[in-house]
């Protein structure tokens, strides 16, 4: 070897350590809330509405799309209170759902409201909701204490929605209206005396379906028949009955379907449940998201909610289907989602997505293919420099075949790497997938592999497995768990040395319990306004406030005291062996503050190691950005101390 050689060998390896450390992306990259998200064209293709952030209030914000420079039009909302579900009714005018975030665990909530407001923010108008003094008909809308949210749209926009809507006052009724959006005005088109239903309804206008989950968290589907409703028995709902949309011919319709309680195939057939034809096969997941041709609008392609998505195409032939797999060539290693088209087809909104990429938004003209890049969700995010995220199989120790996302820290080796375990919140229905996720980026580009486990309970993978969560919390689910760590450390992903449990709500709880459940196996736990008390449930929190929620924790925690308690970290914290960090909103209404105050009083009257953070004005999840900075900051101090630093 020459000295040459010799020299740039050294230099590269010299330099190796530096350019290690440029990658370090700043805590503020994964803190930042993305200040354009949802968008919506509008009917002739003029418009963009889009939900906008500024990290300490929301709007309504309208661009031109031929100048996306600056708005059209602003609506700005009071503070937590956001933008849920944007409609175009006609193309001067857009209708939208009101929810509040209270925390950035929370998935936000709906009030119940809808507002509506021309496409330059004039004409504004409070269509429905508890707040009537605000209507243009708050003389003779006082009954209007309830819960509306929009529930169809007419094919061809005429200024009218679908409102489907549960008054406080008769709570086991739901109605459906037919609703000016100009006029506020409304006409009743149907009405079922079980409250919190939806409606599927046909392009005439009629109501076809009403399902949903009544008071007692059961899932009901109701068939309309000469204009009564009829409950259909179990015989006909299957494992999984969920009505989609009504079929172009008026006649059949499409719902996500599966005769047993396995994962749900979509299916085309008549109303009364015959002539039924899978369209797309589910596998080891749901078939999951559809995409859609322009009007009449019928699908041509699905995706299942489990692995890596690729669009499985119903009808390759459909020209749909044809741009769909076009585009999705021009961008190798994304998910390609048709999201909206303007109502003569020409301008198709699509979006493109990935593991590492947040999200881009772009405009083509279906008739010139001419493309237009119209904004980054978080342009800040480099995704070349973002992590893989794999999904992955393995065997439980009960034989179940679960999924598991592994995130890989990026110039990595892929052995021995000191991991996070990180169990998704919920946790009954809710899953991972393999889309961008800032926790887990965060930890990857700190050199930490990230182990996230769809546990029994979790979405995506039919009614059975979800059910299986049932009264599982502290043990199955933990189970799952503690099986996909075993199952990395003898994959020879991770380091059995060097693995710490951290989460939010309910992967707060898990952070704590695993450590419980699997002594030895952690470092450190990491609980995440968690809850540590289940009895404190049925006290304290939002979740008890409802009928359905009282209902909801009776079917998947239970009513026993001993086994709750059994279940509960804050009353075995003296099987805890390792350092705790708690790190909890003082606003929580999820997990009320006194969760945290419960386990670190457990924690202390077990003479055990712990640190605390806390703030005030946070909900379940910090939202103030120099918060999660703080957050996330302590997050690594904290993994740096306890299992070293990332590899």
């Amino acid at each position: 070897m020459n000295r040459f050689t010799q020299a740039v060998l050294c230099a590269a390896v010299l330099l190796a350590p530096a350019a290690m450390a440029a990658d370090l992306l700043p805590v503020e990259d994964f803190a930042r809330h993305p200040p354009l998200s949802m968008p919506r064209l509008s009917p002739d293709g003029q418009y963009l509405a889009v939900r906008w952030d500024d990290g300490d209030s929301h709007a309504l914000v309208v661009y031109r799309i031929s100048d996306m420079s600056k708005p059209a039009s602003m609506l700005h909302l009071p503070k937590y209170e956001l933008p849920l579900g944007i409609y175009w009714v006609a193309s001067d005018r857009l209708v939208v759902e009101k929810g509040k975030e209270f925390g950035s665990l929370d998935r936000p909530v709906y009030t119940g409201e809808i507002i509506a407001s021309d496409v330059d923010g004039k004409h504004q108008d409070y269509l429905y909701g508890y707040e009537v003094r605000f209507s243009s008909r708050s003389g003779t809308r006082g009954t209007d204490r309830g819960f509306g949210f929009v529930d169809g749209l007419p094919d061809k926009a005429n200024g009218h929605f679908y409102m489907a809507a549960t008054s406080w006052s008769s709570h086991d009724t739901s109605a459906l209206y037919d609703v000016d959006a100009s006029a506020n005005t409304r006409h009743l088109v149907a009405d079922i005396g079980i409250g919190n239903m939806g409606f599927l309804i046909g392009d005439d206008g009629r109501a076809r379906y009403a399902y949903g989950r009544n008071d007692a968290f059961n899932y009901v589907v109701y068939h309309r028949e000469n204009d009564r409703w009829k409950q259909l028995p179990p015989s006909q709902i299957g494992g999984t009955f969920s009505p989609v949309e009504v079929a172009p011919d008026e006649r059949h319709i499409y719902a996500y379907y599966d005769a047993g309680g396995g994962p749900a195939s979509l299916v085309e057939q008549d109303e009364s449940g015959s002539a039924r034809t899978v369209l797309a096969s589910a596998g080891f997941g749901n078939v999951g998201d559809i995409e859609w041709t322009a009007l009449p609008r019928q699908p041509f392609a699905t995706t299942h909610q489990t692995g890596v998505p690729q669009a499985s195409y119903i009808d390759p032939n459909l020209p749909a289907a044809k741009l769909h797999r076009a585009l999705s060539l021009k961008f190798p290693g994304q998910y390609v989602h048709f999201v909206d088209y303007s109502e003569d087809g020409g301008q198709l909104l699509f979006s493109v997505t990935s593991d590492r990429n947040p999200g881009s938004y772009f405009l083509i003209d279906t008739h010139t293919y001419k493309v237009r890049k119209l904004f980054d969700r978080a342009p800040w995010i480099d995704p070349a420099k973002m992590a893989e995220r794999r999904p992955l199989h393995f065997k439980a120790s009960d034989g179940r075949e679960l999924e598991a996302i592994l995130t890989l820290p990026p110039g990595r080796t892929e052995t021995n790497l000191p991991m996070v375990l990180l169990p998704h919140g919920g946790p009954i229905g809710i899953s991972g997938d393999w889309f961008y996720d800032d926790d887990a980026q965060f930890l990857a580009n700190r050199g930490y592999l990230v182990l996230q486990v769809n546990y029994r309970g979790s979405g995506g993978r039919g009614e059975d497995f979800q059910e299986a969560g049932y009264l599982k919390w502290g043990t199955g689910i933990q189970q799952d768990l503690i099986d996909g760590v075993r199952w990395a450390i003898a994959q020879h992903y991770a380091d059995r040395s060097r693995i710490c449990a951290y989460g939010g709500s309910f992967g707060g709880y898990s952070a704590m319990m695993t450590v419980i459940r699997a002594p030895g196996m952690f470092k450190c736990a990491i609980g995440y306004a968690g809850v540590y008390d289940l009895k404190m449930m049925y006290k304290k929190g939002d979740v008890r406030e409802s009928r359905s929620g009282r209902s909801y924790l009776t079917t998947v925690i239970g009513r026993d005291d001993a086994d709750l308690d059994a279940n509960s970290p804050d009353k075995l914290a003296d099987r805890i062996d390792v350092p705790v960090l708690l790190v909890h909103g003082e606003d929580d209404q999820r997990a009320p503050f006194a969760q945290a105050k419960a386990m670190r009083a457990a924690l202390d009257a077990a003479h055990k190691p712990y640190e605390w953070m806390s703030r005030p004005g946070e909900g379940h999840g910090f939202y103030n950005e120099k918060n999660r900075v703080d957050f996330y900051n302590a997050l690594q101090a904290f993994l740096e101390k306890h299992i070293g630093k990332g590899a």
